[in-house]
């Protein structure tokens, strides 16, 4: 009888530990994201659809290497940002949109969460990963946002090779740009005819986003997020997004996240929506997803779109975003890859 009821106590004690290692919660340590907009499976062809898996999951693979090898999160998140900026699917670097101009300009920020350093460049023309041009403004200069020309001078003095313009150019952005033109002109002789609103802007969904970032949680347990981006098609008078304000479209602490964002920058920085999610974590208590999902709420409320990824120090992530889709991946500490692109 006493070796029947060990047998049942055993067997109880094997069920809730089984139990408990399904509930028990994957430890991510690097999160990415390639933008967010009206991403629809109808819309993507099975060879694109497979591209953009490819790139997400190669630069998954170039982050968790680094942090596999003990890298730091600095580290992490600036190689896997460079895959994404060298690769013409994204909206950054290499895939940068056009300005009205017909120039590509570039922005990009980043952030660790230990001591709260930040860096930033914004509106730059010649540097071929400005992430890590954002890094040296943090580590190499007593400022945290450069732009223009400094930007790119301080850049060079900083070792960063420049590139020419046509470095960025890429057909499919380029006609993209012309479809945003056509669309200005129509509305130009629509608000001759007295049909349209002289201060109706013009802003298709699909304009806006194709940013791209990520953050990474090192074995030391310090996090870093960064976010890189070419801005919006067609944008005018040296506009600058989210993405190179710290707060807005990057914010990074230990205490509470990493938070990296994409999507229409004027409601980002309005609602200063890194900094705020943040803040939800640290003062009211909330969970990542809480804190996430309230802020983009606020945000769709005012009529903005977009998405976030966020990461904290025990490897808890989350990727909300109300637009149709965006691009977006995960790896856990033992290497295992996920990657979504639809709601």
């Amino acid at each position: 009888m006493k070796i029947r009821n060990t047998r049942y106590v055993l067997t109880v004690w094997l069920l809730i530990l089984g139990l408990a290692a399904v509930a028990q919660k994957k430890k991510y340590v690097l999160v990415v994201h390639g933008g967010a907009g009206t991403i629809l499976k109808k819309n993507m062809s099975a060879e694109k659809e497979q591209h953009y898996i490819a790139a997400l999951t190669e630069a998954l693979k170039t982050g968790y290497g680094k942090l596999r090898s003990g890298g730091t999160s600095l580290d992490a998140v600036e190689a896997t940002i460079r895959v994404l900026e060298d690769n013409p699917l994204f909206n950054a670097g290499k895939g940068a949109v056009f300005t009205h101009d017909g120039r590509n300009e570039l922005d990009a920020s980043i952030m660790e969460g230990k001591i709260l350093k930040a860096g930033a460049v914004a509106g730059v023309t010649t540097i071929k990963n400005p992430i890590t041009a954002a890094r040296a403004v943090m580590e190499k200069s007593e400022h945290v946002m450069l732009a223009g020309r400094g930007a790119e001078l301080f850049a060079e003095e900083a070792g960063l090779t420049p590139v020419g313009p046509e470095y960025f150019r890429t057909e499919e952005r380029w006609q993209g740009l012309q479809r945003a033109l056509k669309a200005d002109s129509a509305r130009a002789v629509q608000d001759h005819d007295g049909k349209t609103s002289a201060v109706e802007p013009v802003i298709n969904i699909d304009q806006k986003f194709g940013t791209v970032g990520c953050v990474a949680l090192d074995q030391q347990g310090n996090l870093a997020a960064g976010t890189s981006t070419g801005g919006m098609t067609n944008k005018k008078y040296g506009r600058i997004g989210d993405s190179p304000v710290i707060g807005a479209g990057t914010y990074c602490n230990n205490a509470t996240a990493g938070i990296s964002c994409t999507g229409w920058g004027e409601f980002f920085i309005r609602n200063v929506v890194a900094k705020t999610v943040s803040d939800l974590i640290e003062y009211k208590g909330y969970t990542i997803d809480r804190a996430a999902g309230a802020v983009l709420d606020k945000v769709k409320e005012m009529g903005g779109d977009g998405g976030l990824i966020i990461l904290d120090k025990q490897g808890n992530m989350a990727m909300p975003f109300n637009t149709e889709g965006m691009y977006r991946g995960a790896v856990t500490e033992d290497g295992k890859i996920e990657v979504l692109i639809y709601r």
